[in-house]
């Protein structure tokens, strides 16, 4: 099943596609509250009387999620980012994540802003995973009892933000605060079970436009852990809650713009009026056009403060 929010005279509602593409409206005020049970509230929905058809609404985010985690799985993009440095050692042991910002949540066809300040703006191709109910300390076999299903995920970035950023020692914060799209809907894990691979990782055909010019293509299953092995690390010593996102981290051969620039491509940041297309097999699309964002306020360099100390 595919389940969306959209808006409809004012509100914000949540259906259920038919074949037709007609949205069918579910009985929730927000899908986070039918997560757990989505094959029942679809089924449900879809017995009654269809309402518009897809086409003719302004779809929003499929949710708005209380939490973030934005992992970074495929091997050539780690490669690709490093500049022929090589991949860490300490990434094969673990899968690494940061945690986004959940109120820059975007529609899948919204319009993004330049975040203020930044004159290298990128895009970045991935798939996440969105958690159906809490769970703690799970094994992997009992986290794909907690994945409600996937959407596409474009984790917009700052990149000259991002990497002044991290030479600190902590980020990416504001590089990557002002926009992250969702959507265009969550399919249910059972429309993709075909698609699974020996290894259970999900074979979708993943492909990026900048300006109708493909820019980049990959498989969803050149990931090195499964989404289920994700959910496990996420909530190992902790709590995942539903409406959780996971996403699976950029893809690679151009997943993004900066792996091509440092692999020796000239192509150039993204501007406003520029138009991004990402497409996931089995999925769908987003489409979404890059804006003017907000002006950058300056602020005042560290002030070198005298160290006092209590009773001095």
């Amino acid at each position: 099943m595919r389940f969306a929010t959209y808006a409809e005279r004012g509100r914000e509602r949540v259906g259920v596609l038919d074949d037709a593409e007609l949205l069918h409206p579910v009985d929730a005020a927000s899908l986070i509250e039918v997560l757990d049970e989505l094959p029942a509230a679809g089924a449900a929905a879809l017995d009654g009387p269809p309402g518009p058809p897809v086409s003719a609404v302004r779809l929003l985010p499929p949710l708005r999620p209380p939490s973030i985690r934005d992992f970074v799985t495929f091997e050539e993009h780690v490669e690709g980012m490093r500049g022929g440095d090589g991949v860490p050692g300490q990434w094969y042991t673990a899968p690494t994540f940061y945690f986004g910002n959940p109120h820059s949540v975007l529609g899948p066809h919204a319009n993004v802003p330049m975040p203020p300040g930044t004159e290298r703006f990128d895009f970045e191709l991935e798939v996440a995973a969105v958690v159906a109910r809490a769970g703690r300390d799970l094994t992997p076999e009992q986290a794909g009892t907690h994945i409600a299903g996937y959407t596409i995920f474009n984790d917009w970035s700052a990149r000259d933000l991002q990497a002044a950023e991290m030479t600190v020692g902590l980020g990416p914060c504001k590089g990557k605060d002002t926009a992250l799209s969702l959507g265009p809907w969550l399919v249910t894990p059972d429309e993709l079970a075909g698609h699974r691979d020996a290894d259970g990782l999900l074979r979708l055909a993943l492909t990026a436009e900048v300006n109708g010019e493909v820019v980049g293509s990959d498989l969803l299953s050149n990931m090195s852990w499964t989404f289920e092995e994700l959910v496990a690390y996420a909530s190992r010593g902790t709590e995942v809650r539903p409406g959780d996102v996971l996403g699976s981290g950029t893809c690679g051969n151009g997943g993004c713009l900066a792996e091509l620039w440092n692999r020796g491509s000239d192509r150039p940041p993204l501007r406003p009026g520029d138009t991004v297309r990402l497409t996931v097999e089995g999925i769908g699309e987003l489409s979404t056009t890059v804006v003017a964002g907000a002006v950058s306020h300056p602020l005042p360099a560290a002030r070198r403060r005298p160290r006092h100390r209590p009773g001095g």
